[in-house]
């Protein structure tokens, strides 16, 4: 039986990364602190340790373990959180990856990395969407400054220590489990107030567009970028691959599909445009179609639909 650890496997994407994993025979452990990530997302056929990345026990886990692949997508996600303390952005993001990729060199352990790294402000601002993987990048963020800091330096360990990895740079990611709470969580927090009556609140003109990709299919991406044969080592962008749909959709276009969905009349409310948010952002993923085999496979609203159905399941108490 091949072996995975999955770091962030109790968190959103992370959950239903082990469970694809798992549907497919393998035996997998996965690595949480709960700072983000919830118990009630742990499958129940995984191994489960309680440590941080940067923890020396991780270090050894990850070395000694005789895993086939790490899926690394324990990280701290909240853009504003990285502005208000980027040391403790690049702590966890930087250092703890930094960490994992050591303790494989130092062990010669022959495992394959698959790093979550993202495809919506990681070519920041200058570019005409849609983004190819090869694109300059210039993010604005802390938090995307540690993403793409963490592909040159598995690029690094590539090259110098031939290590194995692929990138995976994700669009907008929704669907079950996801947190209401997190920045990036517009389709869960509509979900929220729909099924709590109250109106959706959209900034600005609510034309700013995202590349909204369903969970299900970003777990695939991983799946994929675990098993399939990789290209040749090189530069950054050699095994870089953006996993989204082609398309922006605007926050507006997303809060009447959910409407419609939810058979709601809650009002649309306007707020001010929020400085610094992206106008426009959604990424090329030919090269996942024709490298990995990857394509979306949920539509937009077959997503939305499921995700909604999961939110209104989860108020009515029933276990989802």
């Amino acid at each position: 039986m091949r072996k995975v650890l999955i770091t962030g496997g109790a968190g959103f994407i992370g959950s239903h990364v082990a469970d694809l994993f798992i549907d497919n025979g393998w035996d997998v452990t996965i690595v949480d602190d709960f700072s983000s990530g919830k118990r009630e997302n742990l499958p129940a056929k995984a191994t489960f340790h309680e440590i941080g990345v940067n923890s020396a026990e991780f270090s050894k886990l990850a070395g000694t373990g005789g895993f086939d692949v790490v899926a690394h997508l324990a990280s701290q996600i909240d853009v504003r959180k990285s502005v208000a303390d980027p040391i403790a952005d690049a702590t966890t993001n930087i250092l703890g990856t930094l960490n994992l990729m050591e303790s494989l060199r130092k062990n010669a352990a022959r495992t394959r990395v698959v790093f979550t790294s993202t495809g919506g402000v990681l070519y920041g601002d200058f570019n005409t969407p849609p983004n190819f993987e090869t694109y300059p990048k210039d993010p604005e963020s802390p938090y995307a400054i540690t993403k793409l800091s963490v592909e040159y330096y598995l690029a690094y360990y590539s090259r110098v220590h031939s290590r194995e990895y692929a990138a995976v740079r994700f669009g907008n990611v929704y669907g079950p489990r996801q947190d209401p709470h997190g920045e990036a969580g517009v389709v869960a927090i509509f979900c929220g107030r729909i099924l709590n009556d109250k109106p959706l609140t959209v900034f600005g003109d609510g034309l700013q567009t995202r590349d909204y990709v369903y969970v299900g299919d970003v777990a695939r991406a991983v799946w994929l970028a675990a098993t399939k044969p990789l290209p040749e080592k090189g530069r950054l962008d050699a095994r870089g691959f953006n996993i989204g749909t082609g398309k922006g959709t605007s926050v507006l276009e997303i809060a009447k599909l959910l409407q419609k969905t939810a058979g709601s009349d809650v009002p649309i409310e306007f707020a001010p445009h929020r400085p610094g948010e992206q106008q426009e952002s959604f990424v090329n993923a030919d090269k996942a179609r024709d490298v990995l085999g990857w394509a979306p496979s949920v539509t937009l609203a077959e997503g939305l639909a499921k995700t909604y159905a999961w939110f209104a399941r989860r108020k009515q108490g029933v276990t989802v």
